[in-house]
């Protein structure tokens, strides 16, 4: 199919349809029969009125019209069976692309947030629909238009130069029909995805917006952008059906005006009066192709824009090499001089970042607000690529583990806990409950939940593992949400568990059962990370990194990271006489005051302001 340009970001759309090729080249064989059968009613048009009629032959006529009625019944046939090749091509072209384009949806929304959205496969089910549909049946018939003009030719030079005439006619008016419509109507393709995107945005919210009374401000911000995105819409509709109705108004002349000429070409006996109706219905199916393409037109630019849309999604992706399986990690992290970009591309959120654990070990990670601490539990986890530097997993490059194989041997929570449609079993077991053993499963699922103090509760539920969770873990209180996305990164024995801010919403003796967890997981030799606000689930860390703007401000084991943080400050000015009181040990440990200027650094593509003192959120 070379009508998609050959690129590596296009290469699986080629392909795809390439693995459909055979539906598209039976359904054009299918096309070829069609139009040679489309031809049966001006043949029986000629043969009644210039054979039956004169000889007032009834058995000629009953036979051409049995014969005529097999034509129509194996027309109706072959269009039964071209649609359904189209519709299985169709059916084939979403098992192929569908998977991919999710895939890299989800790989691709964490890291390029706003760029790609759920739109996209939207705007691969048009394509599909497109390639599949009316317009592709009017590709498969223009072919057959030179067909029907030699035919009328071989009845008269005058009919087949009407029926020439006429084709220009209406390919002009088409060509002037995309020029004068073709780029407000992909504005307002545009602007319909963007309107599409944003109402999608603000669903996610919904609660949100309820709770904070911006539901009115909302519909109505909505609603300028759909009408921002309809106005388009119309101002290219209203370009475009002039010419659509000069079209049709165009062949329903030129059908008449073939009547016309073909009755005076009877009078002076040139052609036979059959022969009048059969030049009509010939020039209506010559020109029929031409006025459907520029019906679905529309479709067709929808469907280019789709295109252009899915081979960004690809490109932002980029290649996807196969990555030779390793031997299971041990859990040793090395990171080396990482720097994260902002997804502007424009800074590093986090830069010169560098230290080493080994397996069992503990790493406490504290800083304000905004200094980066999410981030680098992003970065450790292989969400956000680096910049510059690596991060490494038994000495290998995070980039170069099988994703699968990775994703098995780390366990993550992120700072706002994340849960799925489905079962509490099905969220714990990381939706992996179709490839397992089902008692392998629920023990390992158990273990998990036991582990981190979630059964107790679960099973106190009505249908305990198996209680069914709304769209985003609805059902759940922030605290049950918290230990279940625990559950569900300590699940599968991983090796490395990342932890960012996993005490927020615990209450006391969740964060016990917490602490508890972390010393089971380090006697078993698992590597952890926890970036904490409360600093009393660091009391048993080995070592702690201080993070400040982006940047490693201290690093070390935990009792000298603490002496540091503690040690009374030096006198900075005559007006400092005295040394701060001795710091109280007991407290939560602080990191050190931000300067006078706010740090405007940032994890999440958004300004935030460092606060003044104490550990914030990263």
């Amino acid at each position: 199919m070379s009508v998609f340009p050959d690129s590596a970001a296009a290469r699986p759309i080629r392909q795809a349809i390439g693995r459909c090729r055979r539906h598209f080249l039976n359904a054009g064989l299918f096309s070829a029969f069609l139009n040679v059968l489309y031809l049966a009613p001006s043949v029986y048009m000629l043969q009644v009125y210039d054979r039956v009629v004169p000889t007032r032959g009834v058995p000629t006529l009953i036979g051409l019209t049995l014969i005529f009625i097999v034509a129509i019944l194996s027309v109706g046939l072959l269009d039964l069976v071209r649609n359904r090749l189209l519709l299985r091509a169709g059916a084939r072209l979403d098992q192929l692309l569908a998977g991919p384009i999710m895939e890299a949806l989800l790989e691709m929304s964490a890291t390029r947030v706003g760029q790609v959205n759920a739109a996209t496969l939207r705007e691969f089910d048009l394509l599909r629909q497109t390639i599949t549909g009316v317009g592709v049946l009017a590709l498969f018939d223009a072919p057959w238009a030179p067909i029907y003009i030699f035919v009328c030719f071989l009845i008269h030079p005058a009919i087949g130069a009407l029926c020439i005439g006429g084709a220009v006619v209406l390919s002009l008016l088409s060509w002037l029909s995309e020029r004068s419509s073709s780029r407000a109507m992909k504005e307002a393709i545009r602007r319909e995805q963007y309107a599409y995107s944003s109402l999608e945005l603000s669903l996610g919210a919904a609660g949100v917006i309820g709770a904070l009374g911006m539901r009115e401000a909302m519909v109505r911000r909505h609603l300028r952008e759909r009408l921002d995105a309809t106005g388009m819409v119309n101002r290219a509709g209203l370009k475009a059906t002039r010419y659509n109705s000069a079209i049709k108004a165009a062949r329903l002349l030129l059908q008449s005006l073939a009547l016309g000429l073909g009755a005076l070409l009877a009078i002076e006996q040139q052609i036979s009066g059959g022969a009048i109706f059969a030049s009509s219905l010939l020039i209506a199916r010559a020109l029929q192709p031409i006025e459907l393409i520029n019906g679905a037109w529309k479709n067709l630019l929808q469907a280019g824009a789709a295109y252009a849309h899915i081979v960004e999604l690809f490109s932002l992706r980029g290649e996807s090499p196969a990555v030779t399986a390793l031997p299971s990690p041990r859990g040793a992290i090395a990171v080396e001089n990482l720097g994260v970009a902002a997804p502007s591309r424009d800074r590093l959120l986090v830069g010169g970042v560098g230290f080493a654990l080994e397996p069992g070990e503990l790493l406490g990670v504290i800083g304000p607000s905004g200094a980066g601490k999410s981030t680098l539990a992003k970065a450790l986890v292989g969400i956000l690529e680096p910049a510059q530097g690596t991060v490494r997993l038994d000495g290998s490059d995070l980039r170069n583990w099988p994703p699968q194989q990775l994703g098995q041997a780390i366990g993550y929570v992120p700072q706002e806990p994340v849960l799925f449609r489905g079962t509490i079993k099905e969220n714990i077991a990381r939706f992996e409950t179709e490839n397992a053993a089902e008692g392998t499963l629920d023990e390992k699922v158990v273990q998990a939940a036991q582990l981190c103090g979630a059964h107790d509760f679960i099973v106190r539920l009505p249908q305990g593992y198996d209680t069914e969770l709304g769209w985003a873990g609805g059902g759940l209180s922030m605290g049950q949400a918290q230990r279940i996305a625990l559950a569900r990164a300590l699940y599968g024995d991983p090796v490395v568990v990342v932890l960012d801010e996993p005490n927020a919403s615990l209450d006391a003796e969740g964060e016990m059962r917490l602490g508890a967890a972390l010393d089971s997981l380090r006697r078993k030799g698992v590597t952890l990370v926890v970036i904490a606000h409360r600093a009393g689930i660091l009391q048993t860390a080995d070592k702690l990194l201080v993070l400040r703007g982006g940047r490693v401000e201290m690093f070390g084991e935990r009792s000298e990271v603490v002496a540091r943080l503690n040690a009374p400050k030096m006198p900075t000015g005559d007006g400092d006489n005295a040394p701060p009181p001795p710091a109280d040990t007991t407290r939560p440990i602080a990191a050190p005051p931000a300067p006078a200027s706010a740090d405007e650094s940032t994890e999440a593509g958004q300004t935030r302001t460092v606060e003044p003192e104490g550990i914030g959120h990263g």
